[in-house]
């Protein structure tokens, strides 16, 4: 039998080397546009969230103006000027002292700890109230002019969805 010599044993040749790196470049190929897809889907499954939560926000403020627990002038709608009002601290309508303890804190309501912001917009400086676009309450269906109160809010973004609508009709 025939020794092999050490030097020829150590190291890849040239066509071991190629044919990993056309493995590598098939495999990073392939899980590219899977990248792209699910960080799609993840910007997708937030800006959900957070149309949700500004929705239920503007309901629960709608729902207090209406009960008498934050005040309302005449000829309101109910829903709040603008979307910071949301993250304020609101003082209460019809204050009462209690007594037992009770503080002027626990007079008032804050209907939002923080505003999410639209997930794509594309700048992340931009305050996240500014980042969506608002309809009022006396807009037409399907018009997204901001007004005298906040009634909805869509996103500003022009692009199409994964299931093929506009993020902006959501």
């Amino acid at each position: 039998m025939m020794a092999r010599s050490t030097a020829a044993t150590r190291g890849f040749t040239l066509v071991e080397m190629l044919i990993t790196l056309a493995i590598v470049g098939l495999l990073a190929m392939v899980a590219l546009p899977l990248y792209e897809v699910s960080t799609t889907r993840f910007k997708e499954a937030e800006l959900r969230q957070a149309l949700r939560t500004i929705r239920n926000g503007l309901d629960a403020y709608k729902a207090a103006t209406d009960s008498g627990v934050l005040p309302k002038a005449a000829g309101e709608s109910g829903y709040p000027p603008s979307l910071d009002k949301l993250t304020e601290v609101l003082d209460m309508a019809n204050k009462r002292d209690f007594g037992l303890g009770q503080t002027e804190a626990s007079q008032r309501i804050v209907i939002l700890r923080q505003l999410p912001r639209d997930p794509f917009f594309p700048d992340p400086q931009v305050p996240a109230a500014q980042t969506w676009d608002l309809r009022a309450y006396a807009s037409r269906p399907g018009d997204t002019a901001a007004g005298a109160d906040v009634f909805d809010v869509s996103s500003k973004s022009n692009r199409v969805a994964l299931d093929g609508t506009l993020y902006n009709a959501w």
